[in-house]
C-alpha cells in the first residue's frame, strides 16, 4: 500500500502552527512537499510549530493568540499542551460595542417542513405525551407509570410518537426564593410547555414540595394535575396517571403533520467531545447550515458560555444593536462571577478528551466553537431556560456541559438539535431529534450507527464546508418532517434531563 501523503492544516495567514491531518499522526523525520520537516512525532489533530517560537512567544491559530510558549519550541516540533501558557480572557468590562456591517444574504423563500400545528400557533416536530414532575420524589412512580403506558396504551394510538417523563432533581430541599432559583424554575415551566407536547400538560406532584405545581402550571387552565399524597397508595397512583394519560393520548392521536414554513423551526447547536478538527470541519459546516436556516427565517440557537467567552470580542460586533451587545456582555459577566464563587475560571472547561484530541486550552477550543454560529447577526440574547422572542440567530447562554446545555435548549423550545463531536458521544434527547456530525472520518468509520454526517471529508478534500453544510440543512428538514431518523432517535439513545441550578440547596 502506498504511503499516505503528509497533510497539515493551517487556518490563517498569521498562524505559526498547523494541525496534522493524517490518521495516526506523523513520525519524526516526515518531510512535506514544501520542505517543512517534523523533528518530533506529532499525533493526529495536534499542532506542529511552523517556525521557531521563543519562550514567551505567541502561539497563533485561527489568527488568534491561543497561548504563550512556556519554553523555546523549535520549528517542526510537537506543541504539547504542557508547553502552552494560557492568555488572559478578553476584558468584558472594558469592551465597547461597534456594530459590524455584515453582508446581507439573500433570503431563502418558500422553504417548508412537515410539522404539527399547535393551537397557540407554534409548530412541533414530534407528537409526544409529556409528563412533567414537580419534584424528584415522584420520579420512581412516574417511571413505572410511563413503562405501563408505553406497553399497554401507546400501541393503541399509532399517531403518537412517544411518552416522555420530564424528571429532574429540583423541587425539594431548595432555596426556592434565592435569586438564582429563577433559572431552574423557569426551565421546568418551559419544559412543560414544549411545543412537541401539543399544548397538553400533565403534571405529577407529591404535595409537600417547595416548587408548587401551580407555579409549573403557570395559569394553564387545561393542565391536568395529579398529586400523589392525595392518592390511595402506589397502585392507585399509577392508575390515576394512566387514566389521565389516556385522555391526552386520545387527543394527541387526532393530530396530523401539515406543511409548515421553516420560519416555525427552532434549531439548537451544540458541540461535545470536541477536538482540533472540530473548528476546521464539523463546526464550520454547521455554521454554513445555520446561515441557511436564518436565511429561511428559522430561529437558531448557539450556547455554551465558557466556549464562547474567549471569542466574545469576535461575537460582540455581530450584535444587531447596543441592547443585544449589553445582554451578551452581561451573560459573560454573570458566568465569570458564577465560576469565581466555585474558585475556578473558564480554564476548568477543557476535558482530558479535548486535550487528547489536540486542543491545548479553552482559548483554542472557543475559537473552534464559535464558528458553528455561522456569519449571521445576533438578534437576541437569552438567559438559561428562557424562550426567545425573535427569530434569526440567538445566543442562548448555558453551561457547556452537554446534558445541561441540552436541557436548557429544550426549555428554550428547540425542535431539533445539531450536535458536533470529534471524540464521539452517544448523547441524545428524548423530546427532540439530535443529529450527530463528526469532525473526523475515523470516528464516522468507527461509529457508523451513531454518527449521522461525516464532516471529516472536508479535511481530506473529498467535500467542502458548503456541501456538508447543505447536507446538514437538508437533514434538519427531513428529520423535522419525520421523513428520516437520526441514529440517536432510531436507537432511542436518550440522556436524562439535567437542570442548571446555580441556587443554594438547603
Amino acid at each position: 500500500m502506498a504511503l499516505q501523503k503528509p497533510l497539515r492544516i493551517k487556518l490563517h495567514l498569521k498562524d505559526n502552527v498547523a494541525i496534522i491531518a493524517n490518521e495516526g499522526g506523523l513520525m519524526k523525520g516526515t518531510r512535506f512537499e514544501d520542505g517543512f520537516t517534523l523533528i518530533t512525532d506529532v499525533p493526529q489533530a495536534h499542532k506542529a510549530a511552523l517556525e521557531d517560537i521563543p519562550q514567551g512567544g505567541e502561539i497563533i491559530r485561527y489568527g488568534q493568540t491561543i497561548g504563550y510558549a512556556l519554553q523555546f519550541i523549535p520549528k517542526g516540533s510537537w506543541i504539547e499542551e504542557s508547553l502552552v501558557g494560557m492568555p488572559e480572557p478578553p476584558d468584558v468590562n472594558q469592551m465597547i460595542y461597534n456594530y459590524q456591517e455584515m453582508k446581507q444574504l439573500e433570503p431563502l423563500k418558500g422553504m417548508t417542513f412537515m410539522g404539527y400545528r399547535n393551537a397557540d400557533g407554534t409548530a412541533a416536530t414530534k407528537n409526544i405525551l409529556g409528563i412533567q414532575t414537580s419534584v424528584q420524589c415522584v420520579a420512581g412512580v412516574v417511571d413505572i407509570a410511563v413503562k405501563k403506558i408505553k406497553e399497554e396504551l401507546l400501541p393503541q394510538y399509532s399517531h403518537v410518537d412517544d411518552v416522555v417523563a420530564m424528571k429532574h432533581n429540583y423541587g425539594c430541599g431548595v432555596a426556592i426564593n434565592a435569586p438564582a432559583a429563577v433559572i431552574p424554575i423557569r426551565s421546568i415551566k418551559n419544559l412543560a410547555k414544549h411545543p412537541n407536547f401539543g399544548g397538553e400538560m400533565l403534571i405529577v406532584s407529591l404535595g409537600c414540595e417547595k416548587l408548587r405545581p401551580e407555579v409549573v402550571i403557570d395559569g394553564d387552565v387545561h393542565a391536568v394535575h395529579i398529586q400523589l399524597q392525595d392518592e390511595n397508595g402506589f397502585a392507585a397512583s399509577v392508575q390515576t396517571i394512566m387514566k389521565n394519560a389516556e385522555k391526552i393520548l386520545q387527543r394527541l392521536n387526532q393530530r396530523r403533520r401539515e406543511v409548515c414554513p421553516v420560519s416555525d423551526l427552532v434549531v439548537g447547536l451544540q458541540c461535545g467531545g470536541s477536538d482540533a478538527f472540530s473548528g476546521v470541519t464539523s463546526n464550520p459546516a454547521v455554521g454554513y447550515a445555520a446561515d441557511l436556516l436564518v436565511r429561511a427565517g428559522a430561529t437558531v440557537m448557539f450556547s455554551e458560555v465558557t466556549e464562547v467567552r474567549d471569542g466574545i470580542d469576535r461575537l460582540l460586533p455581530r450584535a444587531v444593536d447596543a441592547d443585544v451587545a449589553d445582554r451578551l456582555l452581561a451573560e459573560m459577566k454573570w458566568y465569570d462571577r458564577y465560576l469565581s464563587l466555585g474558585e475556578v475560571d473558564r480554564s476548568a472547561n477543557t476535558t482530558p478528551g479535548n486535550k487528547k484530541g489536540g486542543l491545548s486550552n479553552i482559548v483554542e477550543k472557543a475559537m473552534g466553537s464559535i464558528v458553528k454560529s455561522g456569519t449571521s447577526p445576533i438578534t437576541e440574547v437569552i438567559s438559561p431556560g428562557e424562550r426567545p422572542t425573535k427569530k434569526g440567530l440567538i445566543y442562548a447562554a448555558t453551561p457547556a456541559s452537554d446534558f445541561v446545555c441540552g436541557t436548557c435548549q429544550l426549555a428554550s423550545g428547540i425542535h431539533v438539535q445539531v450536535f458536533t463531536t470529534g471524540r464521539g458521544t452517544p448523547y441524545g434527547l428524548a423530546m427532540v431529534p439530535v443529529i450527530k456530525v463528526c469532525s473526523r472520518s475515523i470516528l464516522a468509520k468507527k461509529w457508523p450507527d451513531i454518527i449521522d454526517i461525516n464532516a471529516g471529508r472536508i479535511a481530506e478534500g473529498e467535500a467542502t464546508i458548503e456541501s456538508v453544510g447543505k447536507e446538514i440543512f437538508d437533514m434538519i428538514l427531513a428529520v423535522a418532517s419525520g421523513n428520516k431518523q437520526s441514529w440517536a432517535e432510531k436507537w432511542k439513545i436518550y440522556n436524562d434531563l439535567c437542570l442548571f441550578n446555580p441556587a443554594p440547596i438547603t
